[in-house]
């Protein structure tokens, strides 16, 4: 095994010379790339250097993990909150948009910063985890408000906790009455697949169901030791389920993307969302167009079974909450008449007499009462 070859595979890599050593980057970008760690977290885990071709200049892993200089090119569409967690933050380390939801987040730590990541202007090892008495607050929060049925694990990634502290905090949850399930948003089983101990599975059995959301955006992320880390929960019966951002570069052809959600069911895990990438600061040069992710998404309906097609969502800016943004099959003539378009664009009349008792004019008549 080469020097270079080891380096990847036992340390994380953070700085511009940890990525120079490891083959990552040539010596010209050092200087680059750590520009870039000063404004935002840096941490690539040994198991995704691993999986990086570095004879790639277009390598998907690297272009998710690598820091890359435009980072610190801003967009004019950037936003410093874009999903806005501030204004539904009512005590440190929740956020509530929703009536019968809400997000906890333990810990602003990953074992692995995302370069589009929508929080990026506050993740990283400065963000720490709440105090204990910080955490104390957020649990009451949630105890004190009924209608929470849903508690979701996000931060930083939750699985960056160690056992103890991660098993205490699902069993002062469990206790809670009215919280039915708990969802987990990890990246941890994708860039840390040796994080899934059996300790680690023990600590997410509970009376309440756990969820477990991987966040897993190329087929290449699921390489064997991902299958394995993903098999243990399933097996343990924990539901899981994935999330993934559209990434210009990364999967926006419908090729990668149908690869990444059959990969995703042969590994028993449910394809959830597809997202619309954010308006974090930086990252321009990962978004796509929405009509590119609907056009995407209609090609990867004729590509993919049922189970495997996830639903194209946007977190709409200003802390409106996720909405579908996929394309649509349904619309209505002139006259109301249903009319349905399938895969190949041909249109159809579906007539199941809803509209029968409409005399001429009716639909005209409508719009002006609207």
């Amino acid at each position: 095994m080469t020097t270079t070859a080891t380096q990847r595979r036992e340390k994380v890599l953070r700085s511009g010379n940890d990525l120079a050593d490891a083959g990552l980057i040539g010596p010209a970008r050092v200087a680059d790339a750590d520009a870039v760690a000063e404004r935002y977290a840096v941490a690539v885990t040994p198991h995704l250097a691993s999986l990086i071709d570095p004879a790639d200049p277009a390598d998907p892993i690297a272009r998710q993990f690598v820091p890359d200089i435009a980072e610190l090119t801003p967009g004019e569409a950037d936003l410093a909150d874009p999903i806005g967690d501030g204004a539904h933050s009512p005590v440190k380390g929740i956020v509530h948009r929703h009536p019968d939801r809400l997000l906890l987040m333990p810990t602003l730590v990953c074992p692995v910063y995302c370069r589009f990541c929508f929080r990026r202007e506050t993740v990283g090892p400065a963000g720490g985890v709440l105090t204990a008495q910080q955490l104390d607050r957020a649990i009451g929060y949630v105890a004190g408000h009924a209608e929470v049925s849903e508690v979701i694990l996000s931060g930083g990634d939750p699985l960056s906790l160690s056992d103890r502290r991660l098993g205490e905090l699902i069993g002062r949850l469990d206790a809670i009455p009215h919280v039915e399930t708990i969802r987990i948003h990890t990246r941890a089983p994708i860039a840390e697949p040796g994080r899934i101990t059996p300790a680690l599975v023990d600590c997410l059995r509970h009376e309440t169901p756990v969820f477990v959301v991987v966040h897993c955006n190329h087929p290449r992320e699921l390489a064997e030791p991902v299958a394995r880390a993903c098999r243990r929960l399933v097996e343990a019966g924990i539901p899981l389920l994935s999330q993934t951002v559209l990434l210009k570069g990364v999967n926006d052809d419908a090729g990668t993307l149908a690869r990444l959600m059959r990969g995703l069911i042969r590994n028993r895990i449910k394809p959830y969302y597809l997202h619309h990438a954010d308006l974090a600061p930086g990252t321009a040069h990962f978004r796509t167009t929405i009509a590119e992710g609907r056009a995407l998404m209609r090609a990867l309906r004729r590509l993919v079974p049922g189970p495997a097609l996830p639903s194209y969502v946007l977190d709409i800016p200003g802390g409106h909450g996720k909405m579908p943004i996929g394309p649509e099959y349904l619309s209505f003539d002139d006259s109301g008449t249903t009319v349905i378009e399938d895969d190949e664009g041909r249109r159809h009349v579906h007539d199941a007499g809803e509209n029968r008792d409409r005399s001429p004019g009716t639909a005209e008549r409508t719009r002006k009462r609207m």
